[in-house]
């Protein structure tokens, strides 16, 4: 299972800045103001053979003006239900600040593992100051300058210390693993019932009221697979909290457990932005993706036009990857519900299939002919051989070319949409790599 570390702390202490060290990028936005991050915020971190992920929880709460007290509240209570560990971060320059103690003392409450982050320690004066955040009461505090890297291997040993152990689930690996993702409210539950044919997750109206992964394994009408659901029940008091960012982070574990992912939408409602955030995870993990467009029987205007332009505006919505299947459904009333399933098995089928690799010669080389990747200053750049690398997590296709390093992504995304053209891997990502023959 994966495991989720999360970064928390008051506004400016540099969250991004170490999210980004960790995670090796530039993906979170740095800015001098506050409260600029946005949802760039998960990444994954392999340290000493151990991969997490890494999620800043500041991203994925909402700006407000204010000294953002109940906001910062906000993600702390979600790294505090949502991760395995939570990096608590601090700023040495700063000193410690009112916020800090408040922040301190809900996460002194909770049961999870925490590491104090003293960032900005660029000097040794510093590190002896960042003395003071032991009356935290949480522990050794980690000197770290997330701007330089010092300090970040001694905290990454410790949280690979802190991590759970592996508990290996026993599950069949040669399974598809289905996994059903989507904004609260979109009908995840009520698929899954209707797909099991019993009540066993409560549905209520409540936006969320589901926690946790739940494994179902399913077999029936000759389908075999496990239904990864990030379904539960939730804490009472937490049901009026604002669901969104929950169900981002909450998606997280569901969509690295799966290959196949399912995202609802909610056809009264179009895409929204937490569709396309839910999206972007799915395609940083390289799943497959069907999309179903759920309460279609409370849809007014159901013509083939409306259905057209729909399936039209997502795949717009969701380029440059837009070949998978876009189903219109109703979790109430079962309409084609076993379409869904029968859709998620052939996206799995995809992911496997296996082109021979004298075909892909066969078929793609006079297209290339046909079409030769741009000059480069004159050079001709010439494709010579292609293969499909052994069974990966995602169809892999290499091209053999002698001037590789001129093949721009352009003409990249030409040469994957002729593998589509000519074979089905429909909703699932295809990598293609240009190596010098």
């Amino acid at each position: 299972m994966g495991n989720i570390v999360a970064i928390v702390g008051r506004p400016n202490v540099g969250k991004s800045t170490l999210f980004n060290r960790l995670t090796q990028t530039r993906q979170a936005i740095v800015n001098e103001e506050a409260g600029t991050t946005q949802d760039r915020q998960y990444g994954k971190v392999e340290w000493t053979g151990k991969e997490f992920s890494v999620v800043d929880t500041g991203g994925w709460v909402l700006n407000s003006e204010d000294v953002f007290e109940d906001e910062i509240n906000k993600q702390v209570q979600i790294a505090i239900e949502e991760a395995d560990i939570i990096l608590f971060v601090v700023d040495v320059v700063n000193g410690m600040t009112n916020l800090d103690t408040d922040v301190a003392k809900i996460l002194r409450r909770s049961k999870k593992p925490i590491i104090v982050v003293a960032n900005k320690a660029d000097n040794y004066q510093l590190h002896l100051d960042s003395a003071e955040f032991y009356s935290l009461g949480l522990g050794d505090p980690y000197c770290v300058s997330a701007i330089n890297g010092s300090g970040t291997g001694d905290l990454l040993d410790q949280v690979v210390n802190l991590l759970p152990e592996e508990k290996q689930e026993e599950l069949d690996e040669n399974l598809p693993h289905i996994a059903v993702i989507g904004r609260p409210n979109a009908g995840k539950s009520s698929l899954i019932n209707a797909f099991i044919g019993e009540e066993r997750h409560i549905v209520t109206d409540i936006a969320s009221t589901t926690r946790d992964s739940i494994y179902t394994k399913y077999n029936k009408f000759g389908l075999n697979f496990y239904l990864v659901d990030t379904v539960g029940i939730r804490k009472k008091g937490k049901v009026n909290e604002d669901m969104e960012y929950y169900s981002v982070i909450r998606s997280i574990r569901a969509i690295e457990n799966s290959d196949v992912c399912v995202l609802m939408l909610d056809g009264t409602r179009g895409i929204e932005s937490q569709d396309l955030n839910i999206f972007s995870l799915v395609q940083k993990n390289s799943k497959g993706l069907v999309v179903c467009v759920n309460k279609w029987d409370l849809v007014e205007n159901k013509t083939q036009e409306a259905i057209k332009h729909y399936t039209h505006t997502i795949r717009d919505r969701l380029a440059p990857f837009t070949d998978f299947p876009v189903l219109f459904i109703s979790a109430v009333t079962k309409q084609r519900i076993f379409k869904v399933l029968e859709t998620a098995r052939e996206v799995y089928e995809n992911r496997k299939k296996r082109i021979p690799t004298a075909k892909l010669n066969e078929v793609l080389l006079p297209i290339i002919e046909h079409t030769p990747p741009p000059a480069w200053k004159g050079k001709y750049i010439k494709i010579k051989y292609i293969t499909q690398l052994p069974a990966g997590a995602v169809p892999s296709f290499v091209f053999f070319c002698n001037l590789p390093q001129w093949i721009k992504e352009p003409y990249k995304r030409f040469l994957e949409n002729k593998i589509r053209e000519n074979w089905d891997f429909t909703g699932t990502p295809i990598n293609i790599y240009i190596r010098e023959k």
